[in-house]
């Protein structure tokens, strides 16, 4: 079976957030017969052209996809897509327009949804034509599940032993805020009213976000003053700027800037959460964590009303510091169990029952494909495949060495950092003692960040 397999490939593109649940869906897949190449995204599309016939798993299908997208399947490889973003999304037609092309759409074989509502919204899209939609979960709720959460014991007693008793701030500033300033989308729509370039929807956004990134390193040296005695731990989106934020704590004894490791260690650790609109609250409310939605600014329009309906919301600072005492205290709690369950349930599906990652694995052997590759394009396609992505290689390794490019080295770095061997086999082990599976998977290192996994 293993010699017809599709070969899965797996790219990773924010370590910190998707490289243990990739690796578990790698490890449920080679268990069963699949040969998997994961790693970074980036240097994964490098060597497309050179792998076996199989199935591409895309995490997401914006129009920055098209060209890729167009390599894959010339080479003779199927996509398979779900959207990492899929929980915070705008208003239909708005999230369509960020997220969503038609073209790419059209590239699919098979769609994995979070849930219902992530279904719903695929199959309502103008561009969608009938691609089968499969409500699996995401593998990355698979690890805040009581038989998994514990993987990740090691790195709470680490953040422990290095924090102490602390608070969480989680901010998802990056549109407004980028590790490059160039890139910060929203910010530069702003910059750009009354040109005619911006989206004025993107506009209105862009000057909400900033609003609550000015309220939020606002509130910090009161939240320190509150909970002195206690640390802060300011933890950024993967791909902000930490600028501003390390200044704050310059000037605060007890606050700390740190976004090393996946969030939910953070969150197991944690005392409380403080977040806006932010998965991270999703997260949190799986994981029994107490959290604050702080809200300084409201907006009908530009709020995502399911990450803020998860954490007991507060609008004013001197709210959030009564609140959050009183959650460090162990004076009050989560929001109740079954009121958390009532608004998780239509956005998630494989809270209990059978893992995502099994589930997503038990639709690709339904498909057939542990059985067969794909048929291979014609001769032509397959060469103008290779070219192209030949070409779109020199291209990208050329813009790595380009400063403050989104494909620069350096930020590839920032948000993918080397991993070992080791530590791969490491994390399949403690995954293998959890759910006793596993004993016969093999690690076999590709490339600096590429790897083969096999059962």
């Amino acid at each position: 079976m293993g010699i017809s397999a599709s070969t899965l490939m797996i790219p990773v593109e924010t370590q910190v957030r998707e490289m243990d649940a990739k690796l578990l869906l790698a490890c449920v897949a080679a268990e069963r017969g699949f040969p998997v190449i994961i790693g970074s995204r980036a240097f994964l599309h490098f060597r497309v052209s050179s792998i076996p016939r199989g199935v591409y798993l895309a995490k997401s299908m914006r129009k920055l996809s098209i060209r890729m997208f167009d390599i894959l399947r010339k080479l003779g490889h199927e996509i398979i897509a779900w959207d990492e973003e899929g929980l915070l999304r705008e208003t239909d037609s708005e999230y369509y327009r960020w997220r969503l092309s038609p073209v790419t759409m059209r590239q699919i074989s098979h769609l994995f949804a979070w849930g219902p509502d992530d279904a719903r919204t695929f199959r309502d899209y103008s561009g969608y034509q009938g691609t089968p939609i499969h409500i699996t979960g995401n593998p990355r709720v698979d690890l805040m599940r009581p038989e998994l959460r514990e993987f990740y014991r090691p790195e709470v007693d680490a953040i422990l032993k290095r924090f102490g008793e602390f608070v969480l701030v989680n901010t998802n500033f990056s549109k407004v805020n980028h590790f490059y300033p160039e890139l910060s989308e929203l910010r530069n729509a702003v910059a750009a009213e009354g040109t005619g370039k911006a989206n004025p929807f993107d506009v209105g956004k862009g000057r909400f976000k900033m609003a609550v990134f000015d309220h939020f390193q606002k509130m910090l040296p009161a939240l320190c003053h509150a909970l002195e005695g206690r640390n802060v731990v300011v933890r950024p989106h993967p791909a902000e700027n930490h600028g501003a934020w390390l200044d704050i704590a310059s000037k605060c004894d007890n606050l700390y800037v740190a976004n090393d490791g996946n969030v939910i260690p953070w969150l197991m650790a944690a005392r409380a959460l403080i977040a806006n609109g932010c998965t991270t609250q999703v997260e949190a409310a799986v994981l029994d964590t107490p959290t604050v939605s702080y809200q300084p600014v409201v907006s009908e329009e530009f709020d995502f009303d399911l990450p803020n309906s998860l954490g007991r919301r507060v609008f004013t600072q001197d709210e959030l510091c009564t609140t959050v005492r009183a959650m460090a205290d162990g004076e009050l709690g989560p929001l109740d169990y079954a009121e958390r369950r009532r608004l998780l349930d239509p956005h998630i599906a494989a809270l209990d029952g059978m893992l995502s990652a099994d589930r997503m694995v038990g639709v690709l052997e339904a498909q057939g494909y542990h059985e067969r590759q794909p048929l291979p394009s014609s001769p032509f396609n397959r060469m103008q495949g290779w070219l192209h992505n030949q070409f779109r290689t020199v291209q990208k390794r050329i813009n790595m060495h380009r400063p403050g490019h989104r494909n620069n080295l350096a930020y590839h770095a920032h948000r993918f950092p080397e991993i070992s061997v080791t530590e791969i086999r490491q994390r399949i082990r403690r995954f293998g003692e959890l759910l006793g599976r596993f004993d016969s998977i093999n690690v076999e290192q590709v490339s600096r960040y590429i790897f083969r996994i096999s059962g």
